[in-house]
């Protein structure tokens, strides 16, 4: 093996220099460069907003989409937009054995209606409800939240500049956001936040809450469940021992005592609970409603034909007297003159 050679550091400058070849830039790039214009002022100053690109599955959001805070927002407002009749109740530290006892009771009271109607009309048929109404509980800061957007948010008619934030105090990020009007967005939270404190539900929402919810407003179906969930003499009283012995069981008693009716929603609109028993003693339920209005607009039109009528024989006989004195006179004049005629 040949034994490598070693310089001292004095040798190094002895040593010959490598030569270098300098690198010519192309005739096309110098051109280029030399016909390229300045950068303006303008574009040096304000930069473009950034391109923001969002999954359309899930766009972006003021409140964070992954909490489970948000997934409850976003429930409540679709059931308060898709449910026309809502209950309120307050409960107070019912047991799970006690929740389970009234929901028994409930369902089994509301599917003994569907029975009965089905029996009563079979020609009309209408799909059974008790499967469809629920007794859930609710997170009540969340539901008051969710209930501004479903009464007071409406994208169609609401401008997506911020009420609180003049566009000039936004980043070119939150501009861009204000753009969605979903439920979570910010638009729809600077919308609904100076009303939050004059929905005519507010007073209500306050404690621990569960709602009733059912999928269509039927009389009833809630003077069955007015019956099990908020009894009242006489109109709505409560099912006897030998009708119903389930219903008078400790459980059961002890659950109900803790609920309380405290309102309701119905399209829209609030009531207290002498409203919601107002609706629930509709007697013959919604057909009863539909009967009493066509018998209200016919009664109506009966008076009002009535009246026409009156002031119609009224005109006539002035125009009759009119008439007849008129020709009683005619008759006198011609009397006299055939008199003066004759001496």
């Amino acid at each position: 093996m040949t034994p490598s050679a070693r310089l001292c550091p004095q040798c190094h400058h002895l040593l010959p220099k490598p030569h270098r070849i300098p690198l010519l830039q192309p005739q096309h790039a110098r051109t280029a460069s030399a016909i390229t214009p300045a950068t303006s002022l303008a574009q040096t100053t304000d930069s473009p907003p950034p391109t923001m690109r969002y999954p359309p599955t899930q766009p972006p959001s003021h409140r964070p989409p992954e909490y489970r805070k948000s997934q409850l927002h976003r429930q409540y407002t679709s059931l308060l937009r898709s449910t026309p009749l809502i209950l309120i109740f307050q409960h107070n530290n019912l047991k799970s054995s006690e929740w389970v006892a009234i929901r028994r009771e409930l369902t089994s009271a509301l599917r003994k209606t569907d029975e009965q109607q089905a029996l009563s009309s079979p020609l009309n048929f209408t799909p059974p409800l008790s499967e469809s109404i629920k007794l859930q509980i609710i997170t009540t800061s969340i539901f008051a939240s969710a209930l501004l957007v479903a009464d007071y948010f409406k994208p169609a008619t609401t401008n997506t500049t911020s009420p609180l934030s003049p566009p000039s105090q936004l980043d070119k990020t939150e501009q861009n956001e204000e753009t969605y009007t979903h439920g979570l967005s910010r638009t729809a939270y600077t919308t609904t936040h100076p009303r939050k404190y004059t929905h005519p539900l507010r007073p209500l929402l306050h404690g621990p809450l569960a709602l009733l919810t059912f999928p269509t407003i039927s009389p009833t179906h809630l003077s069955t469940a007015l019956r099990i969930l908020a009894p009242q003499a006489p109109t709505f009283p409560a099912p006897s021992r030998r009708a119903n012995p389930g219903y008078h069981d400790l459980t059961t008693q002890a659950g109900l005592q803790k609920l309380m009716l405290l309102g309701a929603r119905v399209e829209g609109e609030v009531f207290d609970g002498e409203g919601v028993r107002w609706v629930g003693g509709l007697e013959g339920g919604m057909e009863g409603l539909r009967g009493r209005l066509v018998g209200l607009l016919g009664g109506v039109g009966v008076g009002l034909t009535g009246a026409l009528e009156g002031v119609g024989r009224g005109l006539w006989g002035v125009v009759e007297g009119r008439r007849g004195m008129l020709e009683q006179e005619e008759k006198e004049r011609e009397r006299k003159e055939g008199g003066g005629d004759g001496t």
